[in-house]
């Protein structure tokens, strides 16, 4: 990823500036989880009318997707998907594009797979931002261990011809 150093003289972004992002975020992965569950549910409707799956008496379309593994894997790459897809791909999430912020390596690039998953599985639904108010350099504890930051933008930075050339 090639740096962007118009990207490293913004400031860390602060703790509630943090939550707002994340709370705008928890809205729409409800309504994308929501739509694939709905697309699983259509899926073994399908199974179900063209004979290729048989429910057994007393159960609905939904029973089968209850406890099931495959289903619940699908769903965690689905949230995968969102909060990884955003900051590789330009270092924001819907939440964070709303609240103008920014993730990337410290040089303006942005960051790899390997960092967004790590900051994915220590996120713990956004409380390791706690960490934030406990440091002097502004950084989650999951921002800390992926070796990355959270910038806030200026209202110009963040417009979407700037975001474009973030990658």
């Amino acid at each position: 990823m090639s740096a962007n150093p118009d990207h490293t003289v913004f400031p860390r972004a602060g703790f509630f500036r943090r939550v707002g992002a994340w709370v705008y975020d928890l809205l729409a992965i409800t309504a994308i989880l929501m739509l694939a569950s709905g697309l699983a549910l259509a899926f073994v409707a399908i199974l179900v009318a063209s004979n290729l799956l048989t429910l057994p008496a007393g159960t609905d379309h939904a029973n089968v997707l209850e406890g099931n593994l495959l289903f619940q894997a699908y769903l965690l790459a689905v949230v995968f998907w969102f909060f990884a897809g955003f900051w590789v791909r330009g270092g924001q999430t819907i939440g964070m594009r709303a609240w103008r912020m920014k993730v990337q390596n410290t040089d303006g690039s942005g960051i790899s797979w390997k960092q967004a998953t790590i900051r994915l599985l220590l996120a713990a639904f956004g409380l390791s931002n706690i960490g934030v108010l406990f440091s002097r350099e502004k950084l989650g504890w999951h921002d800390r261990v992926a070796g990355c930051e959270v910038i806030e933008l200026s209202a110009e930075a963040n417009k979407l011809r700037n975001w474009r050339r973030l990658k």
